[in-house]
């Protein structure tokens, strides 16, 4: 699936900037804490972001629907729940907070259908 190459990349690249930014354009202007925070959801990001390449690459060489699955469910997680933690950390608005869990449970359906399609065929 090049589309989560595609993804895995622009993701890869916005968490560097994210990270970046987060460390130089936003020191001193947020609390400790919110910088914390930041970079929670930058490592989540990364991290996911490799998952979406992994993903990428086995799709070419298993067909597998649960392949597809995990590579949105990485996708889809790594907005809700990084995407709710950068807003949270720039703006404190709590009720931000409350979406992360979402993305968290949508990152471990991710795993789950990654490990389910690597069962079936290595």
């Amino acid at each position: 699936m090049k589309l989560f190459l595609l993804f895995g990349i622009v993701n890869g690249f916005l968490a560097v900037a994210l990270g970046a930014f987060g460390a130089h354009g936003l020191e001193g202007k947020i609390s400790d804490k919110a910088i914390s925070i930041w970079e929670k959801a930058v490592n989540y990001q990364m991290f996911h972001t490799l998952a979406l390449l992994v993903t990428g690459i086995l799709a070419a060489k298993i067909e597998a629907a649960s392949l597809t699955t995990a590579g949105w469910a990485f996708f889809i997680g790594i907005v809700l729940f990084s995407g709710s933690l950068y807003l949270y950390a720039t703006t404190g608005v709590k009720m931000l907070a409350m979406i992360t869990p979402f993305g968290g449970v949508t990152f471990l359906v991710g795993w789950v259908c990654l490990g389910i399609a690597v069962t079936k065929f290595v």
